[in-house]
């Protein structure tokens, strides 16, 4: 039987080595031509938040940390609220369409395409629980199901959801200054007390999303809170 790309619908021809015939591999999801196009971040990054320095003007890097990080720890109401996030891929032109496929078409098979990556990732972190970014009951009855507890999921972690959200206008119509001076967004609904968590979501732009919901965990008594996205915007 073969093995198709869950994003182009490409047959995979994959190369058998011995390691392969002796061990068994896990099947791929992705073609060649669609994993080529996925980029991987790589260092130098911003140490907060995994931005590309190489996409930065020298003015907009503060030693180890970009701009906008800056300026978030710069703020008391912010600072040392969201310990650092990781991200594994650019969001290129590719990545955008693929995402836009995955959370507003509703092809949720695509989370499989990632999970290898997100289990490498996630599986290195230290949290006690994993928290995926809600959507309001509105956004989850739109798209069917959460895209950021999906990417956990078919990685094979368990979430808890923790937070849960308001429902309002879409975060990507606003501006940055607009993201960061909402009132808060989200509650805790669950007890957190003294725990390490891990956010999850599928894109950092603005940090916004991320920096409200570690504020609303450590307002609950969280010990700390760091976060995973799939994508750096």
């Amino acid at each position: 039987m073969n093995n198709h790309c869950l994003y182009c619908d490409a047959v995979i021809q994959e190369e058998m080595t011995w390691r392969k015939f002796l061990f068994g591999a896990p099947e791929q999801s992705l073609c060649k031509t669609c994993k080529g196009k996925l980029i991987i971040i790589t260092d130098p990054v911003c140490r907060k938040c995994s931005r590309p320095f190489a996409k930065l003007e020298a003015e907009y890097i503060h030693e180890d940390i970009c701009h906008d990080c800056f300026r978030w720890e710069k703020d008391s109401k912010w600072k040392g609220v969201l310990e650092r996030n990781v991200s594994i891929y650019d969001y290129n032109d590719f990545l955008k369409e693929m995402l836009a496929r995955y959370k507003y078409r509703g092809d949720y098979a695509l989370a499989k395409a990632f999970s290898p990556e997100v289990r490498s990732i996630v599986s290195r972190a230290s949290f006690d629980l994993a928290v995926p970014i809600p959507l309001s009951s509105e956004r989850l009855m739109e798209r069917g199901f959460n895209q950021a507890a999906a990417l956990a999921a078919e990685a094979g972690f368990e979430t808890f959801d923790a937070l849960v959200r308001i429902h309002g206008e879409k975060q990507s119509k606003k501006s940055r200054e607009e993201r960061i001076h909402l009132k808060q967004v989200f509650k805790v609904n669950q007890d957190v007390s003294g725990k390490v968590i891990l956010l999850i979501d599928d894109i950092y732009t603005t940090g916004s999303t991320l920096h409200h919901a570690a504020h609303a965990l450590m307002e609950a008594g969280a010990k700390s809170v760091s976060s995973f996205t799939l994508a750096r915007g």
